[in-house]
């Protein structure tokens, strides 16, 4: 039984801890080894090239995805907290790196919805980077602008309304002898005008219709500040607040401790990073 508890040590902290050498040569490995997968979703996608190499890409499909699985199965074997850790973003994302080969064992043709499958394997870059530690700046950006939420969502009705309006006005001014043939289009010209995207597939061709345009492109620049200052004022009026209760984020699961002394994970066991004043 201790020889057991002993080789399941030794393996989570090759899978779990990335400070000794071999957890640090884990992550190269497996960082080499998403950089494959994600490489042959792209050139899979040319039509050249996969049809001259089907059977390479799915010699690296089948690889990476029985390795992905065997992966997986060791983290819910060495995790303190297999729920935790089954239950948990990466937990998920590690499941969906396993799931495109069997799934197109058992659904053959899905393969738009496999490729968007495949894609996500891109996730776990964050897990080998250590990009967890940032989810604390992200959960303040996230609070505040759930916070922000009324504000926006008014500012965005009353944007709606001035390109209803706009539209509208624009397609008596223009008319379909100019290209606004119905009011629909127009308010998409509208929205495309405002954002100061300017596709340039439809465009007045009368001195009014052009002034009114002007006007709704000036009006553009300082709508796009708006939504941009709410969460700013915000996020400085919360900042005080954040830095005085800073959290740790386990690298594992991505939860944020409940107090700045936890020194695991409450989620999944995992042992939280040193806290750094």
């Amino acid at each position: 039984m201790m020889h057991y508890n002993s080789i399941r040590k030794k393996i989570y902290n090759v899978i779990f801890e990335a400070n000794t050498p071999a957890g640090k040569a884990f992550d190269v490995a497996l960082f080499f080894l998403i950089g494959i997968s994600v490489l042959s979703i792209m050139l899979e996608t040319v039509h050249q090239i996969s049809e001259s190499y089907k059977a390479v890409f799915f010699s690296i499909e089948l690889v990476t995805t029985l390795l992905f699985t065997l992966e997986y199965f060791l983290r819910i074997w060495c995790s303190p907290k297999p729920l935790g850790y089954v239950r948990s973003f990466y937990g998920l994302i590690d499941l969906i790196a396993t799931a495109p080969l069997y799934i197109s064992l058992i659904l053959p043709g899905g393969t738009f919805g496999i490729a968007i499958i495949r894609s996500l394997r891109l996730l776990r870059i964050f897990r080998v980077l250590k990009l967890s530690r940032f989810l604390v700046e992200g959960n303040m950006l996230w609070q505040s602008l759930l916070r922000s939420s009324r504000k926006i969502g008014v500012f965005l009705f009353t944007v709606l309304l001035l390109c209803v309006l706009m539209g509208t006005v624009m397609y008596v001014i223009e008319g379909p002898e100019n290209g606004f043939t119905s009011i629909p289009l127009s308010i998409y010209w509208a929205i495309v005008t405002l954002t100061t995207v300017g596709y340039g597939d439809i465009a007045p061709h009368t001195v009014l219709g052009q002034f009114v345009a002007s006007a709704i492109m000036i009006l553009g620049y300082a709508i796009i500040a708006v939504p941009t200052g709410i969460v700013t004022v915000d996020l400085t009026r919360s900042a005080p607040l954040e830095t005085k209760a800073t959290r740790r984020t386990c690298e594992n699961c991505g939860e944020t401790s409940p107090t700045i002394n936890a020194h695991f994970c409450c989620n999944c066991g995992t042992k939280l990073p040193e806290h750094v004043d």
